[in-house]
């Protein structure tokens, strides 16, 4: 039995873990990496395993960073079965074809950018094509619930239990066997926080041997949500006034419906103006806000009853859908009285590039982030402070007033992942996810348990 690291090892992205036992090769999570443009080649480097000798993958939960190269996978070679939550597979079909369609789209731009130049040779190609995603659902197999367990082969039996962080995210609890050795393994996937109004809080697996703990948040405390959700208000109440536009990055699963969410209270209650009018500008998020309604399962109680009562708590006055790419187009002609929530979440591609282009520029607008932003991407410059940008090729001054709010964070923070490691309890911790000095400071506060930090491709005996 040996556990092997090929992605997110001291390293917030692409999360990937591989477990050999009896004579099975079971990987966990399959993601992309993201951030920087110099992340490309990483995405198309060889995966560090064969993926025509991977048998099974278990998928945690449908964030691009976890499923993102799992069309990549197939193909090159995976045949096996992919098992998850039913609301996971259904999460991750549209996360993979959206990824799959900007990836085409970005080749596109630069084949006609190189045509443009004269130069004549033959343009990168997507990472993988829409065709490449269907061919990954295909392989989705049992959709698994959270507390029963699982006989994936002989020697591997899997228990899933609800990770609080997105709808249908898990961690996984493994038992294995082999030649008379056993050996518990519990692997957090990313642990959300307690409290929210939307999801259920995490539940940790039982005690195991080994536990691989991710730590995006590993150094730091979040702030309350409450204090949040008042500054999220506060912040928009400020454009307001000023007469300018608000533009929120958003992540299509979780954190945009969860600000539909405190939107749609702020509304009921009157505590923003009914004059606002939002606009969720992202296909996918709005294909998810729909997969969403379909899963009650996943809700925490208070949620779960407002949809059994036909009120819908992602909708109100004001709200409005744009999927057709004219109508985002046309957000870019207004200067004022507009929500903006468009994807990407850390800003790397999508149509929030748009809209931070027409108002970074202006003292009237403002940009909230309200998720993690990776190193190298738009987003954390934004974040650091940068007083110019790039955006399609152009230099943008930076004048809007730009907001960090971290108490929506989808990630437990230190003290929470400290209680979940505590709560399985195992001796032996591999820390994933994170990084390093976010590590090293969770490390620190590690007691009763060998810490290690595995770097990329690095195996370990169970």
């Amino acid at each position: 039995m040996k556990i092997s690291f090929h992605g997110a090892d001291q390293g917030v992205t692409g999360s990937c873990h591989l477990v050999e036992c009896a004579g099975k090769r079971i990987l966990i999570d399959c993601g992309l990496y993201q951030g920087g443009r110099e992340l490309d080649e990483e995405n198309a480097a060889p995966f560090g395993f064969e993926a025509a000798a991977v048998d099974y993958v278990l998928l945690t939960h449908a964030h691009l960073d976890h499923c993102g190269r799992l069309p990549l996978l197939v193909q090159r070679g995976f045949r096996g079965e992919i098992i998850a939550t039913a609301a996971t597979q259904e999460l991750a079909r549209l996360v993979m074809l959206d990824a799959a369609h900007l990836q085409q789209e970005e080749a596109a731009h630069r084949g006609r950018e190189a045509a443009r130049r004269g130069h004549h040779e033959a343009p990168l190609p997507p990472l993988y094509t829409e065709v490449d995603a269907l061919n990954s659902v295909r392989h989705f197999g049992r959709a698994v619930r959270y507390g029963e367990p699982l006989d994936i082969a002989p020697g591997v039996r899997a228990t899933y239990s609800d990770a609080g962080h997105i709808l249908g995210s898990a961690s996984i609890y493994l038992q294995l066997e082999e030649a008379g050795r056993r050996c518990s393994v519990a692997f957090s996937g990313d642990v959300g926080n307690a409290g929210r109004p939307l999801l259920r809080d995490p539940v940790a697996p039982p005690n195991a041997d080994v536990v691989v703990l991710e730590t995006t948040y590993g150094d730091r405390r979040h702030k309350p949500l409450p204090a949040s959700v008042e500054e999220f208000y506060q912040a928009i109440e400020a454009a307001d006034r000023h007469g300018g536009n608000v533009i929120i990055p958003t992540f299509a699963l979780e954190r945009a419906q969860e600000l539909l969410y405190f939107l749609h209270s702020a509304s009921e209650t009157g505590r923003l103006p009914k004059r606002l009018q939002v606009y969720l500008d992202s296909p996918m998020a709005i294909s998810a806000t729909e997969i969403f309604k379909r899963h009650p399962e996943c809700y925490e109680a208070r949620t779960a009853e407002l949809f059994q009562h036909g009120r819908d708590p992602f909708s109100f006055h004001g709200l409005h859908f744009t999927r057709e790419t004219a109508d985002s187009i046309a957000l870019n002609q207004l200067s004022g009285g507009a929500v903006i929530l468009a994807g990407s979440g850390m800003a790397t591609g999508g149509r929030v590039r748009h809209h931070l282009k027409h108002n970074l520029s202006r003292p009237n607008a403002s940009v909230i982030f309200v998720g993690f932003a990776a190193r190298g991407t738009l987003a954390r410059q934004l974040i650091d402070g940068a007083k110019k940008v790039h955006l399609f090729g152009e230099e943008v001054a930076v004048h809007a007033n730009i907001y960090t709010i971290n108490g929506f964070s989808a990630h437990a923070d230190q003290a929470e992942l400290l209680r979940w490691q505590r709560l399985v309890g195992a001796p032996r911790t591999f820390l994933v996810h994170g990084e390093i000095d976010a590590m090293k400071s969770f490390s620190a506060r590690l007691n009763a348990t060998n810490v290690e930090m595995p770097t990329l491709g690095q195996s370990f005996e169970l």
